[in-house]
């Protein structure tokens, strides 16, 4: 008869975790930062308008100078 705490999830989350240590550390995740996305009169389809702080999303839509703004997290390039 086995022992229950060898066996199981227990025991197989502990074998992943001995395999993840013995492959080194995990890549570092890119940076991110908040992204602006939007349409404009020149390109009708969404795509990106600048990065949060540098442009200002409530200052584009109020202008007209874009709309279907949006904010997500993007990696820096």
């Amino acid at each position: 008869m086995g022992k229950g705490y060898a066996e199981g999830p227990a025991a197989e989350e502990a074998e992943r975790r001995l395999e993840e240590l013995a492959q080194g550390p995990a890549a570092a995740a890119p940076e991110e930062r908040p992204a602006v996305y939007g349409s404009t009169e020149d390109d009708p389809e969404r795509h990106f308008l600048g990065w949060l702080g540098d442009v200002d999303p409530d200052e584009l839509f109020a202008s007209g100078a874009a709309w279907g703004i949006s904010i997500v997290r993007r990696a820096r390039t």
